[in-house]
């Protein structure tokens, strides 16, 4: 299992547009993913998940992955927060 804190930096945060970007990306890696802010901990593939954590901009949230793919999948995620969200 490994762990990466990343900033939100987008202006809407990590809501609806952004969350779904982010769940498409999550649900290619093998690995479970989960992400953490503050003491809540919730799937990374589940948007109702997600969207209940209310992440807004300058948020700084953990990624979490345990599985075969876990490093490509916080880099790829990590990635795609530190761009904006903009699908692939």
């Amino acid at each position: 299992m490994i762990t990466r804190e990343v900033t939100v930096r987008n202006s809407v945060g990590l809501h609806a547009r952004p969350a779904t970007f982010f769940i498409q990306k999550a649900n290619t890696y093998k690995c479970s993913i989960w992400v953490e802010k503050e003491e809540r901990r919730v799937n990374a593939k589940s948007l109702l998940g997600i969207l209940s954590m209310g992440v807004t901009e300058g948020t700084t949230i953990t990624l979490i992955a345990d599985g075969p793919d876990e490093a490509a999948a916080l880099k790829g995620l990590a990635d795609m927060i530190e761009n904006g969200f903009k699908a692939e």
